[in-house]
């Protein structure tokens, strides 16, 4: 037996952990990783506009290719750190977990809790300067190759660069990312000014300058209005039964509360939820407040206007959110995420400081403006008898479910315990028959779909579940659609898209997961769904260790991973192999990359802006062409093509 010591445990120091594994601190090594660098830097200069320090923040796009942060805030501290005995700027941007954050005598209200944003930055980084004004002198610190500081310390301090006004004070941050890290290092600036217009909405009369130097735009973001712009800016495209959006603000104890919604003649609800700036896409307690409150408050002016009759049953919660777009921001001392995603809030005084603050508000205003109140509730009303006459054809249509024959298409796995099986959805019975050989049958459930699924975008739920393609999924998956959806009874743990890596395979990805964000968003809420990841190539190689030629077999999962390879001059390339498709491997090799749990890669599929998500799936996937046309056309150029 091969001796296991203390010898072979690794020890990564200071910030060679983050670029070991990047994905743990940002997610992945792609685009969205990329720009998530811009967003924990952002963060530093919007905590000090929280906190009443900083009006302006200016975002500057390199010729060279990096990008540089400015704000107006107080600056990073330059003096010693008290423990660690160096400046408190290198403690911030070399030392994870280290920041103002952590306390309450710093920042208040703060998003960026967790003290990794800047330190992580850095870490990925091939180059990073830090100027920082205060006091009226300028300091300059410089980092390189992933974190490690280049300026001398002068008697253990930063040396002085320059003079400034005492009251100019601020934090510039400039940084390149790590090309041998990242698959590209080009940012996208439609990317960055989408979110630097969410920040200005949040964040009401912060000023935000952005710049790219490569194509000389310059663009000023401030909203005087704060979310209430918001508000009117997700309904630009839709037609509103009101004018203008209700704006409600107020607070209760520590907590700060604004919500600003508008109804449309839309058969869906949006509502979108921030604690102190940051999407919680799961929304959490304080969407539960809104919707108690909303709900309680609607139904009361429904029975004192006579809307509803003392034989009617109340409106329920659908009823009255259906067209509902909204903005939920709040911002607390304390907040408790659920992980470093920060995607659900579980503090329970938000739901009830969310409750008051929105009831005694919404009365306030719905008191002085009945016309609009009536409105809303006329609107609420034919929701509800709509949600009547459909019931009996829609349950007609769900109990056909139950006697749906999945047998001829779903091969089950022997296993029924939820928490240890997984269910591959394939692409045609072909790639079906060979994951079916290859899988482990304890725990591998296959479902095969012939040909691709309905659009539901452009469809009613009843033609939806009319479709046999998504009665076998439901039925499959047995926790239902819709109302009737209760997650306790899924099946699996995990739900994976496995489809080949060409333009059908991703349109069937993208048809299944429009499906599931619109009728089963607590499956990708929750975590639950993902897409597998089958390699692209299969390169056999030689290299020589201790004197000795030896060849082994790789696989490759994208051009980048093939681009690095190909670099390593220690490796000669006998031969690659291409996969088209599923159906180019044998049962071994697709049990070895794509369904060994110990092996294989799997995308998790999660949401990290609600806002994006619904704007680029009704833009992709509904009737209206001009706007699709419009955002294939502005997205071509970043698109990679494989002919």
């Amino acid at each position: 037996m091969e001796q296991y010591t203390g010898s072979q445990i690794v020890v990564l120091e200071g910030l060679e952990a983050v670029r070991k594994r990047p994905g743990m601190y940002i997610g992945s090594t792609g685009p969205r990783g990329l720009h998530h660098l811009i967003w924990e830097i952002l963060d530093n200069g919007i905590d000090e506009h929280l906190a009443g320090y900083c009006t302006e923040i200016h975002v500057k796009l390199q010729k060279d290719g990096g990008i540089a942060i400015a704000d107006n805030g107080r600056g990073i501290p330059v003096d010693i750190h008290p423990t660690k005995k160096i400046p408190t700027v290198r403690v911030v941007y070399t030392i994870l977990h280290a920041g103002g954050k952590f306390g309450s005598s710093v920042y208040k209200v703060s998003g960026g809790l967790h003290g990794v944003g800047a330190s992580v930055v850095n870490a990925l980084s091939s180059r990073m300067i830090i100027e920082i004004r205060r006091d009226g002198k300028v300091y300059r610190d410089e980092y390189e190759k992933g974190g490690h500081p280049i300026v001398k310390l002068e008697d253990g301090t930063l040396p002085v660069t320059g003079k400034c006004n005492k009251s100019d004070t601020g934090t510039k941050v400039t940084f390149y990312p790590d090309s041998t890290i990242f698959e590209t290092v080009e940012f996208k600036g439609d990317t960055i000014k989408k979110k630097l217009k969410e920040i200005a909405y949040l964040n009401k009369n912060l000023i935000i300058h952005y710049e790219d130097q490569l194509t000389g735009e310059k663009v000023t973001y401030q909203e005087e209005f704060g979310i209430k712009s918001f508000v009117s800016y997700l309904n630009r495209e839709a037609i509103s039964i009101h004018d203008e959006p209700i704006y409600i603000e107020g607070q209760s104890g520590d907590i700060e509360v604004e919500v600003a919604f508008q109804y449309t003649n839309s058969f869906v609800e949006q509502i979108n939820a921030y604690c102190n700036r940051i999407n919680v896409v799961d929304g959490g307690t304080l969407v539960t407040g809104f919707k108690t409150a909303l709900t309680r408050v609607m139904n009361q002016y429904a029975r004192e206007l006579g809307i509803l009759k003392e034989k009617d049953e109340n409106f329920d919660g659908k009823d009255i959110r259906n067209g509902l777009v909204a903005i939920v921001s709040i911002k607390h001392p304390d907040p408790q995420f659920e992980g470093q995603t920060k995607t659900k809030l579980g503090n329970t005084d938000a739901k009830s400081a969310v409750d008051e603050v929105f009831a005694a508000e919404v009365q306030r205003y719905f008191d002085k403006n009945v016309e609009i109140l009536r409105i809303i509730l006329e609107n609420s009303l034919k929701s509800y008898n709509a949600r009547k006459a459909g019931d009996k054809a829609r349950n007609a249509v769900l109990k056909q479910l139950y006697d749906v024959d999945t047998r001829s298409k779903l091969a089950s796995c022997s296993s029924k315990k939820p928490e240890e099986c997984e269910v591959y959805i394939v692409e045609g019975d072909s790639a079906g028959g060979t994951v079916k050989t290859a899988r482990n049958r304890r725990t591998q459930a296959v479902l095969p779909l012939r040909g691709k699924i309905l659009n539901v975008e452009k469809a009613s739920l009843e033609k939806i579940l009319l479709n046999n393609e998504i009665k076998s999924m439901i039925a499959s998956f047995g926790c239902g659609i819709g109302d009737d959806f209760d997650i306790t009874k899924l099946r699996y743990d995990k739900i994976i898209i496995l489809t080949d890596a060409d333009v059908d395979g991703a349109h069937i990805s993208t048809l299944l997961l429009t499906f599931f964000y619109r009728f089963m968003p607590e499956l990708i809420l929750e975590g639950k769904v993902y897409r597998g990841l089958p390699p692209l190539y299969k390169v056999d190689y030689e290299y020589m260790e201790k004197s000795k030629k030896k060849r082994e077999s790789k696989y490759l999962f994208n051009d980048f991973q093939l681009d690095k390879f190909r670099k390593n001059l220690d490796n000669k390339i006998i031969s690659l192999q291409r996969y088209k498709g599923l159906g180019e491997m044998d049962a071994n090799q697709l049990w070895e990359t794509t369904l060994n749990p110990e092996t294989r890669t799997l995308a998790q599929v999660t949401i990290s802006d609600t806002v994006e998500a619904d704007e680029v799936t009704t833009t992709l996937m509904s009737s209206s062409v001009p706007p699709r046309r419009e955002f294939i056309m502005e997205e071509a150029k970043y698109a990679k093509l494989d002919i």
